[in-house]
């Protein structure tokens, strides 16, 4: 006997009360995704028309959103005063260097953690994560300086991975955690080790996790601020920093600094709209499960 059909018959099409429905659930879930997203979207946009106003415009009364004559003065000036370009190449070797060591930390620490069922280890990295970074400003930059790596770009490399190391484990734990024991048992059985488990059953089917992570770690990196204020010097600062050398005593000068802000969010906005659909699998999915 053949299996039935459930698609329509040619010439039939979707009754119109069907139809309807779908569109109401669309349009329900666009709006509820819109007023989630307006603050972010209002706050994006308000910046963007500050950066493109001169400062008349910025500072009128009543504020004027839509530009009358937009500029990019303001980012001329910006890039003019300030040694963007440096600050640039700093946040990219830091924030790159940070991920890819806490990738090679964190990946095998979260599969031992997973796989032994360490739940007190689990606990001391969740502890770790919640732990401001800043009770640790003070002993890193007498530690630094002892060791003569104050101003440098490896007191910033550490520090970043000190505090985003957490984040990786505890990703990657989730990850391990959901894998289907059987594979890895599987690979035992033929002759590997643990270490041949890990390598070509467990890493393989946790790349989105790592994906996941490794966007978390970077863009932590890239957006740290109070690490590169006190620890970096003159030719070592990062573009967080480029954003707070824009403000002055003798003016505030809005466009600039929201022209400023831009550049620094620009390749993070980038990063993550590139790789949305890496975040969103990995996200949802954690391997195999049984």
């Amino acid at each position: 006997m053949g299996v039935a059909s459930t698609a329509l018959p040619r010439g039939q099409t979707v009754p119109l009360a069907l139809r309807w429905r779908r569109l109401g659930r669309r349009l329900g879930f666009l709006c509820g995704l819109a007023v989630l997203l307006s603050p972010a979207l209002f706050v994006f946009l308000w910046m963007l028309s500050l950066s493109l106003k001169p400062d008349v415009e910025n500072t009128a009364f009543p504020p004027v959103f839509i530009p009358t004559s937009p500029t990019l003065d303001n980012f001329r000036e910006v890039f003019a005063t300030s040694p963007f370009a440096l600050y640039g190449r700093n946040s990219f070797v830091v924030a790159t260097a940070a991920t890819l060591l806490s990738l090679l930390v964190g990946v095998p620490a979260g599969y031992g953690i997973a796989k032994a069922k360490a739940h007190g280890l689990a606990f001391v990295v969740l502890v770790s994560r919640m732990t401001p970074g800043l009770s640790y400003l003070i002993p890193w930059f007498m530690l630094f300086r002892a060791l003569g790596l104050h101003n440098t770009l490896w007191a910033l490399i550490i520090t970043h991975l000190v505090i985003g190391l957490p984040i990786t484990i505890w990703v990657m734990m989730g990850f391990f955690e959901d894998l289907h024991p059987e594979l890895e048992e599987a690979a035992l059985v033929d002759g590997g080790g643990i270490w041949a488990a890990f390598r070509d059953v467990a890493l393989p089917l946790a790349r989105p996790g790592m994906v996941v992570a490794a966007i978390l770690a970077f863009i932590f990196s890239w957006n740290n601020f109070v690490f590169a204020v006190v620890l970096a010097g003159p030719d070592t600062r990062t573009l967080p920093v480029a954003v707070f050398n824009v403000l002055t005593f003798e003016q505030l000068a809005w466009g600039k600094l929201a022209a400023a802000a831009l550049v620094v969010t620009l390749p993070v906005l980038l990063l993550t709209v590139l790789v949305q659909r890496q975040i969103v699998a990995g996200m949802t999915t954690g391997g195999m499960k049984g």
